[in-house]
């Protein structure tokens, strides 16, 4: 029992030093949400890498258009990235597309989110293939 009441402590006193902290990481998360990089939804299959470019060329200079594709296949996935060179031509970009018509589809604009860094083993359940039946056919 004692040991439990010392991990609560532990955890409490680090859940209150994080709490003083979220001062200066809410600051830096609000500077780290202005993003050159924009989330590009609801793509044609016929969009690629230079067409998503061209289109967004006209806000700024873009560093950066790709088309996320499959790698199977090699067919679009649907969506993509532009990174522009400023916030102000993603800001400008991201208000002008958002809704509009590119290759015959209206496309959703939103600044990128960074990822979650995925484990080595990709997620749960890495090793966990083929027991779902178990002890339904112990016949065998």
């Amino acid at each position: 029992m004692a040991l439990y009441n010392k991990i609560g402590t532990m955890l409490r006193q680090s859940i209150s030093a994080s709490s003083a902290l979220n001062g200066q990481s809410s600051m830096f998360n609000a500077i780290r949400c202005m993003s050159t990089k924009l989330f590009i939804g609801g793509l044609s299959y016929g969009t690629d890498d230079l067409s998503l470019r061209e289109a967004f060329s006209s806000f700024g200079d873009v560093v950066d258009a790709r088309v996320i594709t499959d790698r199977e296949t090699g067919r679009s996935r649907g969506f993509g990235f532009v990174n522009f060179s400023s916030d102000e031509s993603a800001s400008s970009a991201l208000s002008a597309m958002d809704g509009q018509q590119l290759n015959g589809r209206n496309i959703r604009v939103s600044f990128a989110q960074e990822r979650a860094p995925r484990s080595a083993f990709g997620g749960a359940g890495g090793y966990g293939g083929g027991f779902g039946n178990r002890g339904q056919n112990e016949g065998f």
